[in-house]
C-alpha cells in the first residue's frame, strides 16, 4: 500500500465467509490502505450458519484501521459493500437479529425448492432462471414452516444488516442481493402474487433499490466507530461475484471474469437477458446502462486442493504438474467437485467428484496417483469445467470471444493461468488487485460520477495478459471432449449442452445460436 495522494478516495467493503475486509483506493486506482478481520462460521451437514453479531464489529474494526491510515479521511467520496449471495437471516422490526444467518451454501431448505419454483414458475422463466436449493427464497419458506415469520419478523440479507449500521437506520436492500429471494428484476418489485401462493406476507421483505443507488450517509454512531466522516455517501452494493467482476473491470459486452477461489464463479456482460434451458445460468442487472450480468457459481474450485492435498507444497507440485502436463495422455481425467452436487454450468444434485486413474474410475482422493499427478488432474479438471461454463454461455447466444479476466486465489499460479488460457482458447487478462472490495470501490466512485465503466477504467489496473498456445489446442480439445463425455455418461449433463461442447471442441468457429431477445 502507498501513502495517500491528493484527490478523492473510495472505500470498498467485502463481507465474506472467512473475513471482513476494507480497502481504500485513490481515484487513479492506487491502493492506499487495506485491513481484514476474521469471521467464523459453523457447518453441520447441509447446514452452514454464521452469527450475524460478529459482522459489524469485524467490519468496523477493519474500517477504523483503514481510515486511521488516511491523510485526510474527509477525502472519502463514498463507500459500498458486497456480501455473500443468498445469505439471509430474520430480524425484528428494529433490525435486531433473531436467527443465525443461513449462509449462501446452506441447503437445509432444499425440499422446499420445488414449492418455490412452482409458485413462481412463469416469473422465474421470464427472469431466465430456476430456483435452487441454496437460494434465499426456499430458506424463507423454511422459516415459514418453523413458525418464525411472526411478531414483526423481517428478512434481511447479509449486506442489509451492515449498511443499516453504517447509515444508522434501516435502509433498502439492493437488487443484486435480493435476486435469490425472488425479487423481480424486470418490473423491479417483490412479486406479491407469488408470495401470496407461498403464504408469505410481503411485509416480511425489505424495500429494494437498484445496485449503485445511494442508500444514505454515514451516521454519527458509525462515524465514531469507523473513522469515516459523517455524511459520507453509502452506496447500495452487489453480491461478491458481481463485486469481483467490477474489480476485474469486465464491464463491456463479451468481457468475462472468472473467480477461482474456494469455488469457481463466473460473471460477464450481455446486452440481453440470456435464457438457459438447463436452469443453471442466472443474471443480475448491471448497475449501469441497460445491461445484464449473466453467470453462476460452481462447486468446483481451488478448495479441492485444501481438501485433497492438505499441507502440500504447491510450488513444488506446480513444477511437477507442468512437466506431467506437457506429455499428452499423462494427466488423468478428473472432475474436482468440492462439495456434493453441482449447480453451474449444470444442475445435478447427485454429482460427485471423480478421478480416472490407473486403477480405473474412482473417487478423488490422495494415494490413487502421486501428488504431482493428482495436482495436475485437479487443475486440468477445473480448467475443463471452466470451459464448459463458456460452452453453456455460447449455447445461450452469448458473446464469449473474450477477453476473460482471471481473479481469485487460484489466479496467483502462473502455470495454472496459462493452462486455463489454453483450454479456453481466448486471450486472458490477470488484473493486479482484483477483489470484491475493489469492485465496491469502483461502484462507489461510479455512483458519484454516474459512470461505473469510467470508474473501472481509472481504478482497475492490469498485471499481465496471456494468449492461448495453439500448439496445445488440439490435445486439450480432445481432453475437453473426453471430460464432457464422462459427465454425460453419468447422467449429469444435458445432452444438448454436451453435444454443443463437443462440437465447439472440434470446431472452435462453431457459430453461436441466435442471441436471446431483450426482455423489457
Amino acid at each position: 500500500m502507498t501513502e495517500q495522494t491528493t484527490g478523492r478516495v473510495w472505500i470498498g467493503l467485502d463481507l465474506g465467509t472467512q473475513s471482513a475486509r476494507a480497502l481504500a483506493v485513490a481515484d487513479d486506482g492506487t491502493p492506499i490502505a487495506a485491513a481484514a478481520r476474521p469471521l467464523r462460521s459453523h457447518r453441520d451437514g447441509v447446514r452452514h450458519e454464521q452469527d450475524p453479531a460478529q459482522w459489524w464489529p469485524a467490519l468496523a474494526d477493519a474500517l477504523s484501521e483503514v481510515t486511521g491510515r488516511l491523510d485526510d479521511p474527509g477525502a472519502v467520496g463514498g463507500v459500498a459493500l458486497c456480501a455473500t449471495s443468498g445469505t439471509v437471516l430474520l430480524t425484528g422490526p428494529d433490525g435486531t437479529p433473531r436467527t443465525p444467518a443461513l449462509m449462501y451454501d446452506d441447503t437445509r431448505a432444499g425440499d422446499l425448492t420445488q414449492e418455490a419454483q412452482d409458485a413462481g414458475a412463469a416469473l422465474w422463466e421470464r427472469l431466465a432462471y430456476r430456483m435452487q436449493p441454496a437460494w434465499a427464497l426456499p430458506k424463507l419458506l423454511w422459516w415459514r414452516d418453523e413458525g418464525l415469520l411472526r411478531d414483526g419478523a423481517r428478512l434481511a440479507h447479509q449486506a442489509d444488516l451492515v449498511t443499516a449500521r453504517l447509515v444508522g437506520r434501516p435502509v433498502p436492500a439492493d437488487s443484486s442481493h435480493a435476486l435469490k429471494t425472488g425479487y423481480d428484476l424486470l418490473d423491479e418489485r417483490w412479486p406479491d402474487d407469488v408470495l401470496d401462493r407461498l403464504h408469505v406476507d410481503p411485509a416480511v421483505l425489505p424495500p429494494v433499490v437498484r445496485a449503485g443507488s445511494v442508500l444514505g450517509e454515514i451516521g454519527d454512531a458509525a462515524a465514531q466507530e469507523t473513522g469515516l466522516p459523517a455524511g459520507t455517501p453509502v452506496v447500495a452494493g452487489m453480491t461478491d461475484s458481481c463485486a469481483a467482476q467490477l474489480g476485474a473491470g469486465a464491464l463491456s459486452p463479451g468481457e468475462w471474469n472468472t473467480v477461482l477461489g474456494t469455488t469457481l464463479a463466473l460473471k460477464g456482460v450481455s446486452r440481453t437477458l440470456l435464457h438457459d434451458p438447463t436452469g443453471a445460468l442466472y443474471s443480475h442487472r448491471a448497475p449501469y446502462g441497460d445491461f445484464w450480468l449473466p453467470g453462476g457459481a460452481s462447486g468446483t474450485g481451488a478448495g479441492v486442493l485444501t481438501a485433497v492435498l492438505p499441507g502440500a507444497d504447491l510450488p513444488a507440485l506446480t513444477e511437477g504438474a507442468s512437466r506431467i502436463s506437457a506429455r499428452p495422455g499423462d494427466v488423468p481425467l478428473c472432475y474436482p467437485l468440492a462439495v456434493e452436487g453441482e449447480r453451474f454450468p449444470f444442475v445435478a444434485p447427485q454429482a460427485r467428484a471423480f478421478l480416472v486413474g490407473d486403477d480405473g474410475d474412482g473417487p478423488l482422493e490422495r494415494g490413487r496417483v502421486d501428488d504431482a499427478t493428482l495436482f495436475a488432474a485437479i487443475c486440468h479438471g477445473t480448467a475443463h469445467l471452466e470451459r464448459l461454463c463458456f460452452d453453456l454461455l455460447h449455447l445461450t447466444g452469448a458473446d464469449v470471444d473474450g477477453p476473460v479476466s482471471l481473479t481469485g486465489g487460484g489466479a496467483r499460479n502462473p502455470w495454472w493461468n496459462q493452462l486455463r488460457c489454453d483450454v479456453l482458447g481466448v486471450p486472458v487478462r490477470v488484473p493486479a488487485d482484483a477483489e470484491g472490495a475493489l469492485g465496491m470501490a469502483v461502484l462507489a466512485a461510479g455512483a458519484a460520477d454516474g459512470d461505473v465503466p469510467g470508474a473501472a477504467k481509472r481504478l482497475v489496473r492490469l498485471d499481465r495478459t496471456l494468449d492461448p498456445d495453439p500448439r496445445r489446442g488440439a490435445a486439450l480439445a480432445e481432453d475437453h471432449a473426453a471430460f464432457v463425455d464422462a459427465l454425460q455418461r453419468r447422467g449429469w449433463l444435458d445432452p444438448t449442452l454436451a453435444e454443443h461442447a463437443r462440437t465447439r471442441a472440434t470446431n472452435p468457429d462453431t457459430p453461436a445460436p441466435n442471441a436471446a431477445t431483450e426482455e423489457n
